[in-house]
């Protein structure tokens, strides 16, 4: 490749190839690094999930019985009194 102290043509195509293979290597790897960064997904965000129906109060009156928030004398006074048995006594 070296004749004297000069390149001959052969050398200077080797480095002319050499070179635009570092720079398109060096190119592509950047573009996969920005591209694949964590936190810059380019989806959209999924959709929420679906809402739950209602709940009927006497459900969430007997959830809170099951969960001890209120005693069984309180759950059947709020029970009688959603189904119209009887009037609330303040």
């Amino acid at each position: 490749m070296m004749y004297g102290d000069h390149m001959n043509g052969w050398g200077y195509g080797f480095m002319t190839v050499g070179m635009l293979l570092f720079w398109a290597l060096l190119i592509f790897t950047i573009i996969l690094v920005v591209r694949y960064l964590p936190g810059r997904d380019h989806r959209p965000p999924p959709p929420p999930p679906p809402k739950p129906p209602a709940e009927g109060a006497e459900q969430i009156l007997a959830e809170r019985f099951a969960r001890g928030e209120i005693d069984e004398k309180e759950y059947r006074h709020r029970l009688a009194v959603l189904r119209n048995e009887t009037t609330p006594t303040p």
